[in-house]
Formats: structure tokens, sequence, C-alpha cells
């Protein structure tokens, strides 16, 4: 039997070479033949070692570890990323090398020690977890991302086989919360998660990681438009304000006139992107673009800049502002009500509603919808920053509600939102949309679109410089930097009527206002009367003077410095008209 099985096999081997060498020509004696024979071999054992390869990577892509990685359940190794700086070239954000801690369970010879070591130097360690991916028997298991070489140091003296470390990419953020809710932040796989990281991510950066080609030392930093000096100064004041005032919150905001950059942008409170946390709690709302309010008479200025821009009333146009404007058993009253006939400066100077109201009624409903539309309030304000709202507009829009959105009742935006229209009131009448990209003004104008005439913006820039020598800006005041502005108190809602003593103030200040160049918005919620404040919480008393100290603190930054003998807010408006004129002759 044994003899048989061995002539079976000789058998099968003769038969095999026999049919080999027929098939590629081998028994043939021509030399062309049996190198071309020779040439199929070579072929054919390429082919079965492609196919070995493909076998082997689809069994690892089916028996690997749906839970190897720490919250998102990867095994990638995290991906390069581009830092990010300020407009000066500050680091923002950058990667540094970080190790991680992974297992090959198939190659531990005792799971169970090997955890028990590990446990003595990371103490967090999941047990139950790492005990399941210490037995798994796969040939890959992350244990902890981004551990301390302190930590490295300790588990590599353990001398424990089947324990490996991983030298990966982490996302370090040198100034904490400072401006955190513009950079957002990342997964542990370093992939934006929030904010700017999030749009890097959405403009090419991920189809880098899919590619393998999001590599160290490959990538042009990301320079934005903030200045990290700016920001640490307003967020500082915003503190304070916050504090002093007993907020709830504080928000600021500091953007280029010209250009539409967003210099600083701070929204109290705030978290720290290099600790992880729920992004539902409150520190990660951004309140300037996520959070729509109603602005109060901040939002005053579209309704003048509105009449003004219409040619059917100028700044010597008269109102009557005597007694109530009532719609059915609604009533429009004034805060400090003056009882009279108002010019159109003076319904500005002191803040009346029932003045603005009437203007804006003057001019119809639908114009001043359509006024509105074009002023960018209708709609949702898109910048780099993934996270914005829509506005909350009226369903049915009649006079009532062009009467109290006049005064900035009714219609809630982003407050982001109403800054870019008030950039357009001030410099020439240019809406553009903001950026946190750095841009120079050539570039800006290539997305400007003209909303109001240059006229308009002249007569809009006396009103606020007015208003800080003569009305309700006046603590904004700083010498020497020709500030200008308009405060806001709006009542917030709570349970669908509004509350007298819970306020939201904000106040929007540009400088210098001969030559405007920066806004400032700053806004509190819900700021409480001080003995100083005497008994008041109105924005006059907490948004305008906390404005003042930012434009003091900040100006010498950006390159404005005092200057003595400045131009009133008559002769800022003198000033203009020669270039009017030129301007209606052209």
């Amino acid at each position: 039997m044994l003899r048989f099985a061995v002539g079976l096999v000789r058998f099968a081997i003769r038969f095999a070479i026999g049919l080999v060498r027929a098939l590629f020509g081998l028994d043939r004696q021509d030399a062309e033949t049996v190198t071309r024979a020779r040439l199929k071999l070579i072929v054919l054992a390429f082919c079965l070692i492609f196919v070995a390869i493909a076998g082997r990577l689809t069994f690892l892509g089916i028996v690997a570890d749906p839970n190897g990685g720490r919250g998102g359940g990867s095994d990638a190794v995290a991906s390069a990323r581009p830092d990010i700086v300020d407009r000066n070239g500050d680091i923002l954000a950058i990667d540094v090398k970080s190790p991680s801690l992974f297992a090959e369970p198939r190659r531990l010879i005792d799971p169970d020690e090997a955890l028990e070591g590990l446990l003595k130097v990371l103490p967090d360690l999941d047990v139950a977890e790492a005990r399941a991916r210490l037995n798994s028997g796969k040939g890959f298991a992350w244990l902890k991302r981004e551990i301390t070489p302190s930590q490295q140091r300790a588990i590599y003296r353990l001398g424990l086989p089947g324990i490996g470390f991983v030298r990966e990419n982490r996302r370090v953020y040198p100034d904490g919360p400072t401006i955190s809710h513009v950079l957002g932040g990342v997964n542990i796989d370093n992939q934006g998660i929030a904010g700017l990281e999030k749009y890097i991510d959405g403009n090419g950066l991920s189809e880098l990681h899919l590619a393998g080609l999001a590599v160290d030392r490959q990538q042009e930093p990301v320079q934005l438009s903030m200045d990290v000096r700016v920001q640490n100064a307003v967020r500082d004041e915003l503190m304070r304000a916050k504090d002093k005032f007993k907020a709830k919150a504080a928000m600021g905001v500091v953007t280029d006139v010209r250009t539409g950059e967003i210099i600083a942008m701070v929204s109290l409170p705030d978290f720290d992107p290099n600790i992880g946390g729920n992004p539902k709690d409150d520190a990660y709302l951004n309140r300037l673009t996520t959070g729509v309010f109603e602005m109060g008479s901040t939002f005053k200025a579209l309704s003048f800049a509105m009449a003004l821009d219409s040619g059917r009333i100028g700044l010597n146009s008269s109102f009557d502002a005597r007694g109530a404007l009532s719609f059915g058993r609604f009533k429009i009253n004034d805060y400090h009500a003056e009882n009279r006939v108002l010019t159109v400066p003076e319904i500005f100077l002191v803040s009346s509603n029932v003045g603005t109201a009437k203007m804006v009624l003057s001019l119809g409903v639908e114009a001043h919808k359509a006024f509105l539309r074009k002023m960018g309030q209708l709609d949702r304000l898109r910048t780099e920053l993934p996270e914005s709202s829509e506005p909350i507009v009226p369903r049915r829009w009649g006079e009532l509600n062009s009467a109290t959105i006049a005064f900035g009742h009714g219609l809630s935006v982003a407050p982001l939102q109403a800054v870019m229209a008030v950039n357009s009131m001030v410099n020439g009448g240019y809406l553009i949309p903001p950026t946190f990209l750095k841009r120079n003004e050539a570039e800006a104008q290539k997305v400007a679109v003209r909303v109001l005439k240059p006229e308009t913006s002249d007569k809009m820039r006396y009103l606020l410089r007015l208003n800080a020598e003569k009305g309700t800006a006046g603590k904004s005041e700083v010498p020497g930097y020709l500030v200008g502005g308009k405060t806001g108190t709006a009542e917030k809602v709570v349970n669908g009527r509004y509350a007298k003593n819970k306020l939201l103030t904000s106040f929007t200040a540009v400088f210098p206002m001969d030559r405007p160049h920066y806004l400032v918005l700053v806004m509190l919620d819900e700021p409480q009367a001080l003995p100083e404040t005497h008994g008041y919480a109105t924005a006059g008393w907490n948004a305008a003077p906390t404005s003042g100290k930012i434009i003091e603190r900040i100006a010498p930054m950006l390159g404005v410095m005092p200057r003595q003998n400045l131009p009133n807010a008559e002769q800022i408006l003198r000033a203009s008209e020669p270039a009017q004129k030129v301007a209606d002759r052209r």
C-alpha cells in the first residue's frame, strides 16, 4: 500500500511537470520559446503574490477591532494639520508629537499581568474595556491615545511584550480658551469638528487625509484676520464687565469696516479646546454667530440709514413724538419721552421709539422689508465658521411689525449680522461679507456690494459722532480717538412676554469717525444695576463704558494713535459736503 501511494505521488509530480513544460513550451529546444515561457512563469508568480496580499488585506479588514479607537473607533493614526496663525504670524494652533499606547493581543504572554502593570501607570484606564481588548486575540488594539512622555517611560520600563507606542499628531492651542469659539476643535484623530478647524477640513484637508498626503511639513499655515493681542485685551475687559455687572454672559467683536476682517471675537463663557468637554454645555455656544437676539436700539441705526438713503427724509425732517403710537390694544412708548416734535438728529440722540417707528412707517412696510433684506438681515449669515443660525423673522409682517422692528424688537439676528450692516453705514456704503481670514482692501472690494449712497454714509457718521457728543453714547468717549456709536437696550422675552428686569444691552462703537476704520460691538446679557449707575442697567451705563475701555487699549495695537484738535460732528459733516458735490457733478 505504501509503495502504491509513493508511486501515485511520483506520477502526479511528473504529470504536473510535464503539463507545465507542455503549456509553456519548455520541452522544445527553441530558445525564443523557452524565454517566452519563463516570462509567463514570472508573471504568474507575481500575480499569485498580489492575490495573496489582497486576500490578507481583506482578512484584516474583516477582523479589525471595531472599537479599537477611543471615541471614534478608528485605528488610524492622527494625521497632520496645518498651523493656524494670526494676522501677525503668532501661532494659534499647532501639531505636536504625542505618544499613544497600543497592544498586539496575539503577542501578549499574560494579558491579566499586562493589565495589572498598565493600571499602575494609568489608573484612569477603563478596566473592563482594556481587558476585553487585551484578550481579543487581534493583531492591533488602541489602549490609550495621547499619553504623557513620563507615562510612556514608566510603561516602557515594565518590559511588557506586545505593548507598544505610536507617535501621533496632537493639536495644541497655546492660548487656551482665548480664541476657542473661533478655532473650534478636533477629535482624537486630529480631524476638525467645530469652528475654523472644521472649515479647514471642509476645504481640502479631509481629502488629503483620505489620500494619505496630509503629512508633516507639507502644508502652508492658515493665516487669520484676527490679532491675538487685541483678542486678549477684548476678552480681559469683557470678563471684568461681566463680573462687575454680574451679567450671565458677555460678547464682543472688533472688525475692520474697510475690509470686513474680524480682528477679535469673544463670547463668554468660553472653553479650553485643549481639554475635552461636552459640546452641549453653555460655554460652547458662540453667541455672536450661533445666537440670535433682538438687538434693541442698536438696530435703530438701520432705520435711520433707510430713511436718509430714501431721499424722502433728510436731517432737517421732523416727526411728531407727542404721546404713544397706538396699534389697537398695543402701544409704543418712549423710555424717556420728550413729548414734542423731534428732528431726525434729535430722534437719534434721545433714541425715540415713537419717532423712529413713524419715520420707518412713512416709507412703507414693503420698503422696510426690502431694505433689511438688502442689508443682509433676513437671511442666514455665512462665514468660515460652520456654526450659524437663521434670523427669526415674523411670519406675517404688517405695520405693527415694522414699527417694532424699527427700534430693534420683533426681529432676531446674529450680532455679527448687525455688525456687517453697521460697517456699511460708515465705510462709504459697501456691504462687505465678514471674514476670519486675512483680506486686503482690494480683495474686499471684489466681494463688496453698494447698498447705501456715499452721502448717506456721511450722514450716519455725523449722527453716530453727535450721539457721543450729546446723546446716549457719551460714556464711550475716549479722548483723542473720535468715537461714535449707538446704544441698545432690549427687554428679553421670557415665557412669551417681555421682562422689564431682564435686559440685553449693547453698544456699537466706531472710531475714528472722521476716517472710520474699526468697529467695536459689546453686549452684556442681563447686567445688574449698581450704586454707581444710579439704579440703571441700560446700555449707556454698562456696554458703552466697556466699549470705551476696549478702544483705549486696542487702538494703539491697531496703529490708531490719539490726536489733538479733532473735528466735531458738524465739522465732519461739512467736510464731506464738497466730496458729495463733486460726486453729484460726475
